[in-house]
C-alpha cells in the first residue's frame, strides 16, 4: 500500500515519458559524463604519470581499474540499498560532490600511495549515481522505452570518457606550453596533476544543479508502488556494516546466529585460497589483496541479503535469467574497459602519435561513436522487444561477431588513418548492449529492488570489466615487454582480451532458455517469496 496521495499520484503518472521526466534525464546525463571524464582521464595521462612516478603498466592499470573499482563496487551496495529507501536525487547530488572533490585532490598527489587514495575516494562517491539513476528514470519512464532511456543515459560513459580523453591531452599540451619549465609552474603542478584538477571542480558545482531534481513516486510507471521507508539510514546501516569486514561477522550474527559466522568463516578460506593461487600466478600483491577483499566482500552481503532480504535475494539469485545474464554482459564490459584504457598508449607506443592527437581523435571518436552505438543499441533492444522477449540478449550476443574484427583491424593496422577508423567503428559497436544489460536487470525484480538489483549488476561489471579487464591486458603486456618491445607487448595483450567475448557469449546463449519465463513470472515469484506486488 503506499502513502502517496491521489493528487499526487495522477501528477507523477502524467509526467511518465513527459517534459520533466526528459529533463531529469539530460541532467543525469550530464552527471555520467562528469562521472566517466574523472574516470577516464587517467588513461590519456597513463604514460605522464608512470614516468612522473616511475610505475609500469600493471601498476597504472591497478590505479585506473581495481583501486577505483573495488571502492566503487562495495560501497555501490550500501548506497543501492540506500537509493532504495531513500532520497535518490540527493544521494547522487552528495555523491557528485564528494567523488568532484576526490578527482580534485588528484591533482595534489605527489606518489603512487596518495594518488591510488584519491582514486579509492573517486570509487566511493561514484558508486552513489548509478543504481539511483537507474531506479529514478525506471520510475520516470515507462517499461516500453526502459531500455531506450536507459541506453540514452548510459551514453554518458563514451561521451565522458571521450571528453575526459580530449581534454586531459589538451590540457597536458597546453601546461607544457605554458610552462616549459615544470618548477614555474604554479604549487609546482605537473601537466597531468592539472588535468585532473581541471575535471574535478565544475563537478563539484553540478551537485548542486542535481539537488534541484524532483523525486519521482517510487513503482508509479508500472503501478507497484511501495511505501515510503520510515528510517531509511538505519536500514542502511546495517547493509554498510554487512560490507566492512570484521563488522560484517556482528551483523550476520544478529541475522543468523553461529550457523551463519561458521559458514561465512568456510566462504573466507576459500576467498583466500583462491586469490593466493592468483598471485602465485601473477605475483602483484595489491591487485589480489584488493580484488579478493571485494569477493569477500560480496559473498558476505549475499548471503546477509538472503538472511534479512529473501525477497530481494529470491528474485536475483534464484533466477537463472538473472545469475545469467549479470555475467554474460559484464563480461563485453572486461573487453570495453581493457581495450577501452590501453587504446591511448597504443596509439603513443605504436604509432608515435602526440598526447594531444592521441586524445583528441580517439577521444573524439568514443564519444561521437560511443554515443552512437548504446542510443541505437537500446533503440533497437526496445523495437524488437515487441517481437520476441530475447531481444536484448541477442543484442549482446551480436556485438563479439560485429566488434572483433574492427578491434583486429585497429590492433594491426600499419595506418594511423585506418586504426582510428576502425577505432570509431569499434566505438559504436562494442557499447550498444549496455542498455540492453540494464534493462535486463531491472525488468526480473520488484520496483523496490531495483537499485540493489543494480548495485549487484554494477558491481559485477566494475569486477570483470573494470578491476580485471585493464589490468590483466597490463600484467601481460608487462610480462612480455622485454621480449617483444612496449608497443608489440601492449598490442598481444589487447589481442588476448579480446577472448572475454567468448565467455559472454556462452553465458548469454544459456541465459535465451530462462528470460522470458522468469520475465513473464515476475510478480509471482515475488509473491511466492511473500513480497505484496499490490
Amino acid at each position: 500500500m503506499s502513502d502517496t496521495s491521489d493528487h499526487d499520484l495522477e501528477k507523477a503518472r502524467a509526467e511518465i515519458n513527459g517534459g520533466y521526466a526528459k529533463y531529469v534525464l539530460f541532467v543525469l546525463i550530464i552527471v555520467y559524463i562528469f562521472n566517466f571524464i574523472d574516470r577516464q582521464i587517467i588513461s590519456i595521462l597513463a604514460e605522464e604519470i608512470k614516468a612522473d612516478l616511475g610505475i609500469g603498466d600493471a601498476e597504472i592499470g591497478f590505479l585506473y581499474g581495481t583501486a577505483f573499482a573495488i571502492f566503487y563496487a562495495v560501497f555501490g551496495i550500501p548506497l543501492g540499498k540506500l537509493a532504495d529507501v531513500w532520497n535518490r536525487k540527493s544521494l547522487i547530488s552528495i555523491g557528485l560532490a564528494f567523488w568532484s572533490l576526490m578527482t580534485a585532490l588528484s591533482g595534489f598527489a605527489k606518489n603512487y600511495a596518495s594518488l591510488a587514495a584519491c582514486r579509492f575516494g573517486v570509487g566511493v562517491g561514484e558508486a552513489s549515481a548509478t543504481p539511483a539513476a537507474f531506479s529514478m528514470l525506471s520510475d520516470y519512464f515507462s517499461p516500453k522505452v526502459r531500455a531506450t532511456v536507459l541506453a540514452v543515459y548510459s551514453s554518458g560513459i563514451y561521451l565522458g570518457a571521450g571528453i575526459g580523453l580530449f581534454l586531459g591531452g589538451a590540457i597536458v599540451e597546453a601546461w607544457y606550453a605554458w610552462y616549459p619549465d615544470p618548477a614555474a609552474a604554479p604549487l609546482g603542478i605537473k601537466p597531468w596533476q592539472a588535468a585532473f584538477l581541471a575535471v574535478g571542480i565544475p563537478g563539484i558545482l553540478m551537485a548542486i544543479w542535481v539537488w534541484t531534481l524532483r523525486e519521482p513516486i517510487r513503482g508509479v510507471s508500472e503501478g507497484l508502488l511501495s511505501t515510503r521507508h520510515p528510517h531509511p539510514f538505519k536500514a542502511t546501516q546495517s547493509t554498510m556494516m554487512s560490507v566492512l569486514p570484521g563488522l560484517s561477522l556482528i551483523v550476520l550474527f544478529r541475522a543468523g546466529g553461529m550457523a551463519a559466522v561458521a559458514r561465512n568463516l568456510v566462504y573466507l578460506a576459500g576467498v583466500c585460497l583462491l586469490f593466493y593461487g592468483l598471485y602465485a600466478l601473477m605475483p602483484t600483491p595489491l591487485q589480489w589483496i584488493a580484488l579478493g577483499a571485494g569477493a569477500y566482500i560480496t559473498v558476505t552481503w549475499v548471503q546477509y541479503l538472503k538472511l534479512t532480504d529473501p525477497a530481494c535475494f529470491g528474485m536475483m539469485f534464484q533466477s537463472k535469467a538473472f545469475v545469467l545474464a549479470s555475467v554474460g554482459f559484464p563480461s563485453i564490459s572486461f573487453v570495453t574497459y581493457g581495450v577501452g584504457f590501453w587504446s591511448p598508449p597504443f596509439m603513443q607506443r605504436v604509432h608515435g602519435e602526440s598526447i594531444a592527437d592521441a586524445g583528441l581523435y580517439l577521444g573524439l571518436g568514443a564519444a561521437v561513436g560511443g554515443f552512437i552505438g548504446i542510443v541505437l543499441g537500446g533503440f533497437l533492444a526496445d523495437m524488437w522487444k515487441s517481437k520476441t522477449v530475447n531481444a536484448r540478449l541477442y543484442i549482446g550476443l551480436a556485438i563479439p561477431v560485429l566488434a572483433v574484427p574492427f578491434a583486429l583491424g585497429f590492433l594491426y593496422t600499419d595506418s594511423v588513418l585506418v586504426a582510428y577508423l576502425c577505432s570509431f567503428v569499434f566505438s559504436i559497436l562494442s557499447p550498444a548492449w549496455i542498455g540492453s544489460g540494464a534493462s535486463t536487470i531491472n525488468d526480473l525484480v520488484m520496483p523496490r529492488m531495483r537499485a540493489t538489483a543494480s548495485a549487484y549488476y554494477v558491481l559485477m561489471n566494475t569486477f570483470v570489466g573494470l578491476a580485471l579487464g585493464p589490468y590483466l591486458m597490463g600484467q601481460i603486456s608487462d610480462l612480455n615487454a622485454h621480449s617483444m618491445g612496449s608497443g608489440e607487448a601492449l598490442r598481444s595483450a589487447m589481442t588476448w582480451g579480446l577472448l572475454m567475448f567468448g565467455v559472454s557469449a556462452a553465458f548469454l546463449l544459456a541465459a535465451l532458455r530462462y528470460l522470458g519465463r522468469d520475465e513473464a513470472s515476475r510478480v509471482q515469484r515475488a509473491e511466492a517469496l511473500g513480497e505484496s506486488a499490490a
